[in-house]
């Protein structure tokens, strides 16, 4: 058999793919290829559960618009599905004076942006907020929480019942594209497709290589490292919490979420990681390492960002510097409010000559599509992602 889509990875990208492609082409045979014993194992899994606003990001940009699209489709698609989700909002906090310009362009760009905002001093702050202070915040009502696992596993009853396949450990060994198709090689098996997507998140550098695709940027994994506040703190927050983000850097700084299961996480840092998929502390793959350190962007990369990097190396080995970033907005919190959770990893996709990607990464042959980045808010987004890319296979033929 010839499979008219192939999909490689189960994440939540992935299966929008698959959703997007039989949306577009009803009865096409799909089959996705996921390497783990199941759905969402890595970067899905891991995530914040937030269903972001999209108030970060250049207005006219792409990744303003498919997360401002993408927010309404995922509640949409939840409540279609019976997925719980709750707006909670977000509440984004100047703590310091020097802050308080990039909260206040923040917020112009939310009005560019077309996202509802209101901009409030720090007496409004702490009464909406009563353990959070600030000099002045932010407050975007539509910022909601959700379990991604539920929507994974929503998308994947939904191409299954039109028909598609998901095969699971099943790690592709070699892909060669012909003139009419593309081989893959899964242990004993060649199975053939007309069309190849790679959807691959932390392995999409290592997949579009093995496919033959010339790269010039490899992945760097950062972990995130994350706390559950004590149950007693589960009311600390009703809304989201964060601090205004670092300028140039692609992470949002640590911030208090409240978790659809009831709890509240607090993070996540951004740590290097020395592992892929090494969730545990100090993991350390050799292959990983081999990788990333002779790969001359990541070199320059470093270099450019060695004073946050020692930031965010000090929050992870010293957990009281970790609680003091927390402190900055929410004073009442003590390291015994702060207890374990498994971290997640980003896969972040650095150019040759040292530059982090912030923008999608698309890399296409006649019969192959490789996404080598799809940035946060990935999750957030993943709908209008899948029909991106839909349009792109279906635009080449």
């Amino acid at each position: 058999m010839v499979y008219e889509y192939c999909v490689i990875g189960g994440g939540i990208v992935g299966l929008a793919t698959a959703r997007a492609l039989l949306q577009a082409r009803p009865g096409a045979s799909v089959v996705v290829i996921e390497k783990e014993p199941e759905l969402g194992r890595h970067q899905t899994g891991h995530n914040s559960g937030v269903i972001h606003s999209g108030i970060y990001y250049a207005p006219g940009s792409l990744k303003a618009k498919l997360c401002r699209e993408g927010a309404a489709r995922t509640k949409e698609f939840c409540q279609a599905h019976d997925i719980p989700y709750e707006n909670r909002g977000k509440m984004i906090v100047a703590t310091r004076a020097e802050e308080v310009p990039r909260l206040e362009a923040l917020f112009a760009r939310a009005g560019e942006n077309g996202i509802r905002a209101e901009l409030i001093d720090g007496a409004e702050v702490t009464a909406r907020e009563p353990e959070i202070t600030g000099l002045k915040g932010i407050v975007v009502p539509d910022a909601a929480i959700v379990s991604y696992h539920r929507v994974l596993d929503a998308l994947a009853q939904e191409i299954t019942d039109q028909g598609a396949e998901i095969r699971y450990n099943a790690e592709p060994r070699a892909i060669t594209e012909t003139g009419a198709h593309v081989e893959v090689i899964l242990g004993d098996e060649m199975l053939r497709a007309r069309h190849l997507i790679g959807c691959a998140g932390l392995q999409s550098d290592r997949l579009a290589r093995l496919a033959g695709t010339k790269i010039k940027h490899r992945i760097v994994p950062f972990r995130g490292e994350y706390y559950r506040l004590h149950a007693r703190r589960n009311s600390v927050v009703n809304a989201m919490i964060y601090p205004v983000p670092e300028p140039g850097l692609p992470f949002l700084g640590v911030h208090l979420t409240p978790m659809i299961d009831g709890s509240v996480s607090v993070g996540p840092n951004a740590m290097l990681g020395f592992a892929r998929e090494g969730y545990p502390k100090f993991s350390l793959s050799p292959r990983d390492m081999g990788e990333m350190l002779t790969f001359p962007g990541f070199w320059l990369s470093m270099a450019r960002n060695i004073r946050p990097g020692l930031a965010e190396l000090s929050n992870s080995l010293f957990k009281q510097r970790y609680l003091a970033a927390c402190q900055r907005y929410c004073p009442a919190l003590t390291l015994e409010d702060l207890t374990p959770m498994t971290p997640g990893i980003r896969a972040q996709a650095v150019g040759a000559t040292g530059e982090m990607l912030h923008d999608f990464l698309f890399l296409q042959s006649p019969r192959m599509l490789h996404v080598c980045n799809a940035p946060s808010p990935a999750a957030t987004s993943a709908l209008p992602i899948g029909d991106m890319i839909a349009a792109k296979l279906l635009d080449a033929g």
